[in-house]
């Protein structure tokens, strides 16, 4: 098989894990994330000024076809279990891809904390997508 020249959106899947259970959204239509840092800036007064980006976690969001109710009752539980026992926990999203050369390579976004924030514009004739945005703590490659 020839090598492709450059990665597209299906080289991609992603899946959630929250408080040790995978979160079934079978259809995922998109992902993003980006890293955090946090600048640092050294202004002398006898050199050129020096600038620092500190890694300080990861942000993103995944889009997905609402095939069941399994981020709404994720979400249900997150709610419910701090109103009812203060609980926070933590979660991983894990983004797989497949690499223009035919590898694979995986990465872990650990300490995850997550919110819904689409849970859904219901209309006749549409599909109903939702989105969920995160905030890890780190990401590391798996594979």
């Amino acid at each position: 098989m020839a090598d492709k020249p450059f990665n597209v959106g299906r080289d991609c899947r992603v899946v959630l894990v929250y408080n040790g259970s995978r979160i079934k959204l079978p259809t995922v239509t998109g992902f993003q994330a980006q890293q955090q840092t946090h600048r640092l800036m050294s202004m002398p007064l006898n050199d050129m000024p020096s600038f620092y980006d500190t890694p300080n976690g990861w942000s993103g969001g995944f889009d997905f076809q609402r095939d069941n109710s399994g981020a709404d009752d994720l979400f249900a539980a997150i709610e419910g279990g701090f109103w009812e026992a203060g609980t926070m926990i933590l979660g991983s999203v894990y983004q797989y891809v497949t690499e223009c050369d035919g590898t694979s390579t995986t990465y872990e976004f650990m300490g995850a904390t997550i919110r819904l924030t689409n849970a859904g514009h219901y209309q006749s004739e549409n599909i109903v997508t939702q989105h969920i945005d995160f905030m890890a703590r780190i990401r590391n490659k798996i594979s």
